[in-house]
């Protein structure tokens, strides 16, 4: 795993909830590809309301449309690292908004190993 500190790119990729990779969570994938691929970091965030490309309004008030809200996963990293796995995000996003932003990373500090 990599320490990282100053500048970094910030891939945000915004899916819905219910999009699947081969039976899987899409965003479970992701993550799982930034962690095979050593990235320092990703994170997925549940939204409670939007809409995409089609503008049809996700939100958890309609009981219908509840089960397919937003979904955007963060990974951070250097900037070499993050252009070298869009590759794997074009593969798995086939809906979705896959957005770059270039970063500051003041702090990067995991948990320290047991003794």
């Amino acid at each position: 795993m990599t320490r990282l500190t100053g500048r970094a790119l910030r891939v945000t990729v915004f899916v819905g909830e219910s999009d699947l990779w081969h039976h899987r969570p899409l965003y479970t994938e992701i993550v799982g590809r930034a962690r095979e691929a050593g990235l320092a970091g990703a994170s997925v965030f549940r939204g409670i309301e939007g809409f995409g490309a089609s503008s049809l309004i996700h939100t958890q008030r309609l009981l219908s449309l509840s089960e397919d809200l937003p979904v955007a996963v963060v990974v951070v990293d250097t900037e070499e690292r993050i252009r070298a796995f869009l590759p794997q995000l074009d593969e798995l996003v086939g809906e979705g908004l896959v957005v770059l932003d270039a970063c500051e990373v003041v702090r990067h500090v995991g948990r320290r190993k047991p003794a």
